[in-house]
C-alpha cells in the first residue's frame, strides 16, 4: 500500500512521500510551548492560540494512527539572491514568484487522499499550512528531509526548496526510519541572515526575521531592522539561498506551476508604490502574497526605497506621506529622510 501511494504520490508532482506514526515527536510540541513562552511568535497570536492542538497530531485529530509527509520542489533557476542591492527594484522571495502554493499543494493532496480512499476505505484529513500542524518535524519523522539549523527542512535531493503538505490517516501504516541530520559543522545559514534572527541552531526568534517582518508584521516596523531589509518586499531567501545541499537540488525537478511569473521577478518599486487596492488584488491574484494586503505591501516598499538610496524615487515616496494610515506616514517620513 505504502508503495501504491508513493507511486501515486509522484505522478500527482510531489517530489518526496514519507511516512510516520502519528505520535512520533512528542518532543516538538514542548519545543513549541518553550518558543511560544520566550513570545518568539512575535504577533502571531493563531500560532498561540491552537498550540495544543498543534503540539501533536491526535490532539487535533484523535483518530489519526499515521502520518504521510509530501513535498512539492519548488527549487529556483537563478540565485535567489542575485538581486541584493539592486536600485529601484524589490525582491520577492522565490516561493511566492509564482502561484500560490497552498492552492497547487492541497489540490494534489486530495487527489492523493480520494486514490487512498478508494484502495482502502479510511477516514483521512489534508493540510498544507493553514492548520495546526507541525509538517516539518513531522516530515523529518518521516523521512522526507531533516530539520537543518535554519529550522527549515532540508532533503539530500531538493536541498531546502520543497513545500510541504501533510495527510493524517486513520490506518495503520509502517513507519519510515527518520530521516539523518545532515548539517554536519556548518553555520553558512545562521551567518547568512541580515537581522541576525538565530542565536543558535534551530533556535530562531521569528520577531528578527525577514520573512515575518514584510509578512505576518502587523505594525511599523522596528527601526533597528529596516536598514537590513534592504530591497526585500516580501519575505527573505537568505539563510536558505546559501545552504550547501542546494547545489543537488535541478530546477527541472520543480513543479511547473511554480515558475516565476514575469512581472513578479524583479518588480519596479516606483510601480508597487502607485498601487490601490484594486491594482493591488489585481497584480496579485492567484499569488501569496495577495494575502498580506496593499497596505503591508506599500509599508514593505517605502523601507526599500529609503534604502535604495535612488533619489528619483522620491516622488513615489512623497504621495504616501500624508496617508491616512498612520503606518504607511510613518514609513513615508523615514525613507524620505534617508533618501
Amino acid at each position: 500500500m505504502k508503495e501504491r501511494i508513493r507511486a501515486e504520490a509522484g505522478r500527482l508532482g510531489f517530489a518526496e512521500c514519507g511516512f510516520a506514526r502519528a505520535d512520533a515527536v512528542p518532543e516538538a510540541g514542548e519545543r513549541l510551548r518553550e518558543w511560544l513562552a520566550a513570545g518568539r511568535h512575535g504577533t502571531m497570536r493563531w500560532m498561540a492560540e491552537r498550540s495544543e492542538q498543534r503540539a501533536h497530531p491526535q490532539a487535533l485529530w484523535p483518530e489519526a494512527r499515521s502520518v504521510i509527509a509530501l513535498g512539492m520542489s519548488y527549487t529556483p533557476a537563478e540565485d535567489p539572491l542575485r538581486l541584493a542591492g539592486e536600485r529601484g527594484v524589490g525582491r520577492i522571495s522565490a516561493y511566492a514568484q509564482g502561484a500560490d502554493y497552498h492552492k497547487t499543494v492541497k489540490k494534489a493532496l486530495k487527489a492523493l487522499a480520494r486514490f487512498i480512499v478508494a484502495e482502502v476505505p479510511s477516514e483521512l484529513k489534508v493540510f498544507v499550512d493553514t492548520a495546526p500542524v507541525m509538517e516539518k518535524p513531522l516530515s523529518a519523522a518521516a523521512g522526507i528531509g531533516w530539520q537543518g539549523k535554519h529550522t527549515n527542512l532540508l532533503s539530500r535531493e531538493h536541498g531546502n526548496w520543497l513545500f510541504l503538505g501533510v495527510i493524517f490517516t486513520s490506518l495503520e501504516l509502517e513507519p519510515d526510519a527518520p530521516a539523518r541530520v545532515n548539517c554536519g559543522s556548518c553555520t553558512r545559514c545562521l551567518e547568512a541572515c541580515p537581522t541576525n534572527a538565530f542565536d543558535g541552531p534551530g533556535r530562531l526568534d521569528a520577531r528578527r526575521c525577514i520573512s515575518y517582518l514584510t509578512i505576518e508584521h502587523e505594525g511599523p516596523i522596528p527601526a533597528e531592522h529596516r536598514a537590513a531589509l534592504g530591497n526585500r518586499i516580501y519575505g527573505c531567501d537568505d539563510c536558505l539561498a546559501v545552504c550547501p545541499w542546494n547545489r543537488f537540488a535541478e530546477a527541472a525537478g520543480a513543479n511547473r506551476a511554480f515558475l516565476p511569473r514575469a512581472e513578479l521577478v524583479a518588480p519596479r518599486l516606483a510601480d508597487l508604490l502607485d498601487l490601490d487596492d484594486a491594482a493591488f488584488r489585481e497584480l496579485f491574484a492567484g499569488s501569496p502574497i495577495k494575502r498580506i494586503g496593499v497596505a503591508r505591501m506599500i509599508r514593505n516598499c517605502l523601507i526599500a526605497a529609503g534604502n535604495s538610496g535612488d533619489p528619483a524615487l522620491r516622488p513615489a515616496v512623497e504621495r504616501h506621506a500624508a496617508s491616512d494610515d498612520p503606518v504607511i506616514a510613518e514609513a513615508a517620513a523615514w525613507a524620505l529622510d534617508r533618501l
